[in-house]
């Protein structure tokens, strides 16, 4: 009952501190759904497109490119201002369809599509591969209506077959199959910025947050509760609860985010939540940790941060340690996010189960238990006791 008291009391002091609340649970948030908005958008390309000829054959080809799945068409009036956008990257790729291209078909004459990009960018380079097969999958439609015109009927019914015998005609699919190789980085995108930033900003607010744990200690809180017949021990784990439940909430509602706004797949259901439970009382016990380490909030505020974003840094969370050096990667795993990273790393590339992670996830048990130790003999020094 007292450590559920003083769990209550912390969590009360939190929820009248704006600034801690902000910090804690709006930053997190807003900063998941920018990156969440930014990664998506590489999955579609913006392509403008100049129609010169505005006839039913280029009203044609420019719903062929709208309704291509991963590209979003924009119309322009101009081929000057289309020019301009790809210069300046408002979008990934132009195209300019030529005045006199549906004479040109009806006539069987060759047609030239222009597709503005620059060479030197490799995501509007990649929008022009896309937008080259649409246009040469269109292209053949065309040639199957004058091919077919020359033995009869005309080349606007022989297209319009032509079309809807493609729609209806079966595709030939290409698969792949990686055979015995394990792949050692989370999936591209979203996919692998959401459990990263789980892992970033629950250790981060926990550490950052040690600033009132600091604050309590010099306002004599905790030496007013001694007063009573209260032990150490008791304040620390109540203190450790109130951590747990805050990272537990910040987790919830980016795991909540990342699933519901961007789709993200967290893996195996049992092993995700057994991985962030355990990640909450990691990120809890270096909260605790650091509350006992520092000296003045001020020292919490500022360096905690610091600490949290280098050891993000060091344990993958900003890029994958399959890229670094094994040394930076040995330097890395002295970090418990390296194995957070390890343990998600496994879970969504390698589909693994509580029982491919184990590994990890006793080493971030054993993180936890020497945070949370760390953290009861420096409480016990530092009140006297």
């Amino acid at each position: 009952m007292r450590t559920l008291a003083i769990a209550q009391a912390s969590g009360r002091r939190l929820l009248r501190d704006k600034r801690a609340l902000f910090f804690t649970i709006v930053l997190p948030i807003v900063l998941i759904v920018v990156v969440g908005a930014v990664v998506s958008g590489f999955n579609t390309f913006k392509v403008g497109i100049v129609d010169l000829d505005r006839s039913q054959a280029s009203q044609q080809l420019v719903a062929d490119l709208d309704h291509t799945a991963g590209i979003s068409a924009v119309p322009y009036r101009s081929v000057s201002t289309l020019d301009k956008a790809v210069a300046r990257s408002e979008i990934n790729a132009g195209v300019v369809l030529p005045g006199g291209l549906q004479a040109d078909e009806l006539s069987g004459r060759p047609v030239s599509v222009g597709i503005v990009a620059e060479q030197a960018n490799t995501t509007q380079q990649a929008a022009v591969s896309r937008v080259s097969s649409v246009i040469a999958a269109y292209g053949g439609r065309v040639e199957a209506g004058q091919f077919a015109a020359r033995f009869g009927g005309t080349f606007g019914g022989d297209f319009q077959l032509a079309v809807s015998l493609a729609a209806r005609t079966p595709q030939v699919s290409l698969g792949k199959q990686v055979v015995a190789v394990a792949q050692n980085t989370l999936p591209p995108g979203f996919e692998y910025s959401a459990p990263t930033e789980l892992v970033l900003f629950v250790f981060l607010t926990a550490v950052a947050g040690s600033a009132a744990l600091v604050e309590s200690r010099r306002l004599g809180i905790y030496e007013r509760v001694l007063a009573a017949p209260v032990r150490p021990g008791v304040i620390v784990i109540g203190e450790s609860v109130t951590a747990v439940l805050i990272a537990a909430v910040q987790s919830a509602l980016i795991v909540l985010v990342g699933s519901v706004a961007f789709g993200v797949s967290w893996g195996n259901p049992p092993a995700a939540l057994l991985l962030v439970l355990l990640w909450c009382i990691v990120g809890a016990g270096a909260g605790m940790a650091a509350g006992t380490l520092f000296r003045t909030p001020e020292q919490a505020s500022a360096i905690g941060p610091v600490i949290g974003i280098t050891f993000a840094m060091l344990g993958g969370c900003m890029w994958p340690l399959s890229i670094v050096s094994p040394i930076m990667r040995t330097i890395g795993h002295v970090t418990p996010q390296a194995w957070a990273v390890d343990a998600w790393t496994s879970l969504l590339s390698g589909h693994g189960t509580i029982i491919t992670i184990w590994h990890q996830l006793a080493i971030l048990a054993l993180f936890a238990l020497g945070l949370f130790a760390i953290a009861a003999f420096r409480s016990r020094r530092l009140l006297g006791t």
